[in-house]
């Protein structure tokens, strides 16, 4: 049977917090599909069901437990047909993960960068301190230099629940 892995969320690079959510459509042998994080140290695996007859929508999630062991916050999600084939059809989607980027992560809000802006004066009027390396963390897909933004570039800026 052909499989197909298109997975919907998360998109690469998306910031993701302890419980990742996975939707998409697939087809897999015996309906299931294995799901994996890891960064290179520690690693989580968890699996979900999807349709074995046809192509069909699913959902599933992964909960990384707190006392997890990750060392980077540059995660990768694997997605795998559970045939028991090691070289079978996988999916790897990079993702960041927010609970290393901020302490506390609850989710994010765009910010638009203004003439004048610097990573440290956006960071002062928005945590109250000049800590500019979450933002950079949260936004390293699209900024290689914490001293490179440009008016007009759209930044997440990390949120927490403390």
């Amino acid at each position: 049977m052909p499989v197909t892995l298109d997975i919907q969320q998360p998109q690469p690079f998306d910031i993701v917090g302890s419980r990742i959510l996975i939707a998409g459509n697939a087809t897999a042998f015996e309906g299931t599909l294995t799901i994996s994080v890891s960064e290179g140290h520690d690693e989580f695996n968890s699996f979900t069901q999807v349709g074995s007859l046809g192509l069909r929508q699913f959902q599933g999630f992964i909960d990384i437990p707190e006392d997890n062991a990750f060392k980077l916050n540059r995660l990768f999600l694997t997605l795998a047909d559970d045939t028991g084939n090691e070289n079978g059809p996988s999916v790897v989607i990079p993702v960041l993960f927010g609970p290393r980027i901020l302490p506390g992560y609850g989710g994010w809000q765009p910010y638009t960068v203004q003439p004048g802006d610097t990573l440290t004066a956006i960071a002062q009027s928005q945590y109250g301190n000049a800590e500019w390396r979450p933002i950079f963390e949260a936004n390293i897909h699209i900024l290689n230099d914490p001293n490179l933004i440009f008016p007009g570039q759209v930044l997440r800026i990390p949120r927490n629940d403390i």
